[in-house]
């Protein structure tokens, strides 16, 4: 999740947004919990750095996770956005460049791409689901 607002009481609102809609269901949880923990990491910077300071709304990624982790996430700008939620193994090179990817463990990619509520597809690039043992059908 990109393209936040850079205030504390529009992430704040965010923030208690996601918190409700994790504590309501359990079936796309841990995806809202990769954006509750993005929207609380923007709500930290946003709170450290002075209002007169804080700059314009960035366009374009804000950050870029380890290439350690051992896989990523490629969520959603919007609910409505057209581009799917992507897994990747960790070291892929290849993404849709709008999207901030998030770090995410085995469990956490196996579930997210195997869950039909969350809609997720693997990079035919770099191949998650082959690496997970998942096979090629994940419908």
């Amino acid at each position: 999740m990109s393209g936040l607002p850079p205030d504390p009481p529009r992430l704040r609102a965010i923030l208690g947004h996601l918190e409700r809609q994790i504590t309501e269901s359990e079936a796309v949880g841990i995806y809202l919990r990769l954006q509750r923990d993005e929207v609380r990491e923007a709500l930290a910077r946003a709170s450290s750095v002075p209002s007169r300071e804080r700059p314009a709304q960035r366009s374009g990624p804000q950050r870029r996770p380890p290439s350690s982790a051992e896989y990523m996430m490629e969520t959603k700008l919007r609910p409505d956005d057209s581009l799917p939620v992507v897994v990747h193994v960790g070291g892929c090179k290849i993404r849709q460049g709008r999207r901030a990817p998030s770090a995410i463990s085995a469990k956490q990619a196996r579930m997210v791409l195997t869950d039909p509520a969350i809609g997720a597809e693997p990079c035919p690039v770099c191949r998650p689901e082959s690496r997970l043992g998942l096979g090629v059908d994940l419908e």
